[in-house]
């Protein structure tokens, strides 16, 4: 993959101050452009070897461009906070928001690409990070983002001879190490690997750009216009950018599904559910200051039809818990920055550290719920966003998450009357409003997502548990011992000794 920067390319002085002035000028037109529409943002990834020029580009970009709506990226070591959330994590919030240009120098490729030259990181693992990476990148193009990926190459002889003249310059000498020098003799690893990984990661929505980084004229003006070209192309481009990938919903050709197959006469006298509440609450207060927990964290998704009452649920676990060690996450319509990233950014954002405990009050499963039943986003998006929360969702589980995911039903005569009661509770009136009678006219397409969302959702390391709610006690009771049960279980697989004796 690397031949054709290894050739030798070179810009004269002329040429370049030539092409300089009308290069910059188009790029901030452009700039520009995209900043007014606010249409998508843009993403920068600058990666290659030591020596090619990487810093060296992202200063000319800031130089050529508006550096107010420019933002660069660079990542290190991961600190103890990012060690505690899912890989993915750190690069998730640092995504640009619509309109503006996010550099990273130094990506989600970074690590994976050290691990594997190491010796720290298998084939078969790498091979399976990079699916996850060409996943993410299709979620961005997706969700609208323009990601231009952009290797710099050079050769082990030119690494060698950059590397000399840079520790020359008395302005460019800082930028050796003993690391540079260090990683000069593992060149050959360092292109076996990332010829691999550029082949594998070269998809057609985010394909590499390899530049020689030799002449840095050559390498300035190749980066300029590939950007220029980019941005050019994609603003003028009036086509709509989603596309289905997910197959159709099958029909339904009988009565029976997950929600019709529910006893919602399931119920709890008031004397029973008075012990079971003490009982599934000192037990989850227990679990929660097990010292295994502090190598976890606990994640609760509440979603179910309205006044089915997910609020009774979520205050009986919240009783279980020091307050310090939760937060409850309530899930309403998109704010103005919330709509300048991926849909799932405003989830991403909450992601517990470990020993924590997040609650969310409705998810981000709203995306094929409401959204999907209210037109309020295009099929495309919603089809391709079970596989994306699938996604979503096993990285946190990877992590050392545990995820509990609860949808609480009711039948439409206890909705009904649910609503009359809160009508004429002074202190519940905020709890009804026009869209909850609203959105019982849309009973059955509401119903259908429902359905569609646990077939297409409830995985094997994140199932979907669902809880007969008709009766607010019998419920109450599920949802604890549910997550009880889960912490249990996920704590003695943490324990090897006590596995040995299973």
């Amino acid at each position: 993959m690397f031949e054709s920067a290894e050739l030798g390319h070179r810009i004269d002085k002329e040429t370049f101050r030539g092409e300089v002035p009308k290069l910059r000028e188009a790029l901030l037109d452009a700039q520009f452009d995209l900043r007014e529409k606010g249409a998508f943002p843009v993403v920068i990834l600058i990666s290659g070897v030591d020596g090619a020029g990487k810093s060296e580009t992202i200063n000319v970009l800031y130089e050529w461009m508006d550096p107010r709506f420019l933002s660069t990226l660079a990542f290190s070591t991961p600190s103890d906070e990012e060690r505690e959330r899912p890989y993915m994590w750190r690069f998730w919030r640092a995504l640009p928001p619509k309109g503006r240009i996010g550099i990273f120098s130094g990506s989600w490729y970074s690590s994976p690409i050290a691990e594997r030259i190491a010796g720290d990181l298998a084939k078969g693992d790498l091979d399976q990070r990079m699916d996850e990476i060409n996943r993410f990148e299709a979620m961005l193009v997706n969700e609208g983002a323009l990601v231009l990926k952009f290797w710099f190459h050079l050769s082990r002889e030119g690494q060698k001879q950059r590397l000399k003249a840079l520790e020359k310059d008395p302005r460019n000498a800082w930028r050796v190490t003993r690391e540079s020098w260090a990683r000069l003799k593992t060149y050959g690893k360092l292109q076996e690997v990332a010829s691999h990984v550029l082949r594998v990661t070269n998809t057609p929505w985010a394909p590499w750009i390899v530049v020689e980084g030799t002449d840095d004229r050559y390498r300035s003006l190749t980066v300029g216009k590939v950007i220029l070209d980019a941005l050019q192309s994609r603003l003028a481009d009036a086509r709509d950018q989603n596309y289905p990938v997910a197959p159709p919903i099958a029909p339904k050709i009988d009565r029976l599904d997950v929600l019709t197959a529910l006893d919602l006469s399931l119920r709890l006298e008031k004397k029973a559910y008075e012990a079971q509440l003490a009982k599934w609450q000192g037990r989850l207060s227990e679990l929660v200051r097990h010292p295994g927990f502090g190598k976890r964290s606990l994640i609760l998704a509440f979603e179910g039809s309205d006044a089915a009452g997910k609020g009774g649920g979520i205050r009986r676990v919240t009783a279980a818990l020091d307050a310090r060690q939760y937060q409850i996450v309530p899930v309403a319509a998109p704010t103005e920055e919330e709509r300048a990233q991926p849909y799932l950014w405003r989830f991403w954002r909450h992601v517990p550290r470990n020993g924590r405990v997040a609650i969310f009050d409705r998810t981000w499963y709203g995306r094929v719920l409401v959204e999907r039943v209210e037109g309020f986003c295009a099929e495309a998006d919603w089809l391709r966003a079970y596989a994306e929360i699938n996604d979503f969702e096993h990285e946190l589980v990877a992590n050392g998450a545990i995820l509990v995911k609860f949808w609480l039903h009711i039948s439409d005569k206890e909705q009904l009357k649910r609503f009359k009661e809160r009508e004429k509770i002074a202190f519940k009136r905020f709890k009804i409003t026009d869209e909850d009678w609203r959105n019982r006219e849309k009973r059955g397409a509401y119903h259908a997502a429902v359905c569609d969302m646990v077939d297409r959702t409830s995985t094997g390391k994140a199932p979907w548990t669902l809880v007969e709610a008709d009766d607010k006690a019998y419920a109450r009771v599920k949802i604890l011992r549910t997550i009880c049960e889960r912490l249990e279980r996920a704590l003695e697989s943490d324990n090897p000794k006590k596995r040995r004796t299973e």
